[in-house]
């Protein structure tokens, strides 16, 4: 391929960032206003969702273009343990790409994966930092244990870890000749917890004028266990937890805010060498947030569209702006083979994931193929219930001073058993290991509140919601490995299944040949 059509690709990736708090989809804080911007530059998608509500599995399966069940890894301490073929990495650097790691890794990936690697996490930075101001912001950030600090951060943006990811991007970039491609990757530890910011973020959205949650806790009397086992694991740690929710959010968009600043900073950094080289510039996240929906922050509760459903914004020369968002129905693993693609390589062996690329660039597409996507959420096992947390919290950490706690919304009571989730259009269908079915209409129901799995009126919506589900569980089904002198499989180039697909009954075969 020629420079022009071998683009750089710039990969940003958010924490915990929630789909639908942008003035993009109608929110009345003006949280990202510069990745709103770069949408309708480019190609925004209101219907784009992790594979897994969680950091492990959703950034193992962005890598990989594999779905949790494939790759293996459905809780977070399995991330070394990642069952997979090539990857993007290796798939960049096999096209002569530059390739840099920089921000939050928190999956199998090492130093040796890439060319430059520089490791943050939400104790800032991996490896010692050599500047004292680093350090000292390090320490106190270490020493917040995940919580929320309700008055402003006493360092400046300079401290934080977005502002030093974007320089150690932008100081790498600067060293890649422009006649060779790279593949950057930015993650970004924010806005996932601990919930803090300094000024002048803090004071942008205060918390007495704040939009009302559309929900509070009570809404969690109609929910499963894991819900109401997230809330008393929240009041054991904290003293007033229900208080604590409003300078949550006040923090979590105003680091949104920041964080949205520091990526105009890159690109804006990027400029002079994107006016020599084509781009691709795709920001997303893992998953989602509560922020104080149902009583709640953060995640581990099921796989509600609050945490599912993801930011995705993708820009660049080839990309058929659009100021609407996209039909499509994208999920986290069609980004691994959309990249490979853009940089001209075909997909690996155990790539689930479809391209979305011809999409993008104006080309034909399918429109059935993105008309649904799929979500996976449990470690295995059966669910636990009141039952099996009598005589201790999992989740429950004593580990500050004077035996202080701490929790951990990830744990065995929230983790157990599995689900799965299937979007097309309006609807949505839950189904989980022990019989739980559910069906929602996402216009008229965003929070899920109101099941419709035994209302007549829906029920053509529950069969064909149930038949994508069980195509689905197919797909996700583990291609690898590949046997050599096996037999040969069948792929679409693409991974696109809806071209083979059959409506209704199978014909009579023609064959054999008469």
């Amino acid at each position: 391929m020629t420079a022009r059509h071998r683009p750089d690709i710039v990969l940003i990736l958010t924490d915990q960032h929630r789909a639908d708090v942008s003035a993009r989809e109608g929110f009345p804080l003006d949280t990202t206003p510069f990745l709103d911007e770069l949408g309708r530059s480019g190609a925004w998608f209101d219907r784009a969702y992790t594979t897994s509500p969680l950091c492990c599995p959703a950034r193992t399966s962005l890598m990989t273009g594999r779905f949790p069940s494939a790759h293996r890894v459905t809780q977070n301490p399995a991330h070394p343990l990642a069952v997979r073929g090539a990857d993007l990495f290796g798939e960049a650097r096999a096209a002569g790409y530059a390739t840099a790691m920089i921000g939050k890794n928190h999956t199998y990936l090492d130093a040796s994966s890439v060319d430059h690697w520089v490791e943050f996490m939400h104790d800032g930075q991996v490896a010692a930092p050599s500047e004292a101001l680093h350090q000292e912001f390090d320490t106190w950030l270490a020493a917040l244990r995940h919580r929320t600090h309700e008055k402003p951060t006493p360092f400046p943006v300079e401290a934080q870890n977005p502002h030093r990811i974007v320089d150690e991007a932008l100081a790498w970039a600067e060293g890649v000749p422009e006649d060779r491609p790279f593949l950057l990757t930015v993650s970004i530890p924010e806005p996932h917890n601990p919930y803090q910011v300094p000024e002048p973020y803090f004071s942008l959205f205060p918390g007495e004028s704040l939009p009302p949650t559309r929900t509070g806790a009570d809404a969690l009397a109609g929910k499963s266990f894991p819900w109401q086992y997230l809330r008393g694991l929240g009041e054991r740690a904290v003293v007033d937890y229900e208080g604590a929710i409003a300078p949550s959010r006040s923090n979590y968009f105003g680091m949104l805010r920041l964080i949205d600043d520091e990526l105009r900073r890159l690109l804006g950094g990027l400029e002079d060498r994107h006016r020599v080289r084509e781009r691709v510039v795709v920001a997303t996240a893992d998953h989602g947030d509560f922020v104080g929906e149902y009583g709640l922050v953060r995640k581990g509760a099921e796989i509600p569209d609050i945490l599912a459903r993801v930011p995705l914004v993708i820009s660049g020369n080839a990309v058929r702006a659009a100021s609407a968002p996209r039909p499509e129905h994208v999920s986290l693993a069609d980004l691994m083979p959309t990249l490979c693609e853009a940089m001209g390589r075909e997909l690996p062996d155990g790539v689930q994931g479809r391209s979305l690329w011809p999409a993008l660039t104006g080309r034909p597409c399918p429109a059935e193929e993105f008309s649904s996507v799929y979500v996976e959420q449990g470690m295995g096992g059966l669910p636990y219930g009141p039952e099996d947390v009598a005589d201790q919290m999992p989740g429950l950490i004593f580990d500050g001073p004077d035996g202080e706690p701490r929790w951990d919304e990830l744990n065995a009571a929230t983790q157990s058993g599995r689900r799965r989730k299937v979007r097309s259009g309006d609807w949505t269908l839950y189904a989980d290991i022990v019989g739980d079915f559910r069906l929602y209409n996402l216009r008229e129901d965003p929070l899920e509140l109101v099941d419709r799995w035994s209302d007549p009126v829906a029920a053509d919506e529950r069969v064909r919601l149930l038949s994508l589900l069980a195509v689905w569980q197919m797909r996700a089904e583990d291609p690898l490995p590949t046997v050599p002198g096996g037999y040969r499989l069948k792929r679409d180039p693409r991974n696109h299944l809806a071209p083979h697909r059959r409506s209704g009954g199978r014909e009579p075969s023609s064959w054999p040949p008469s």
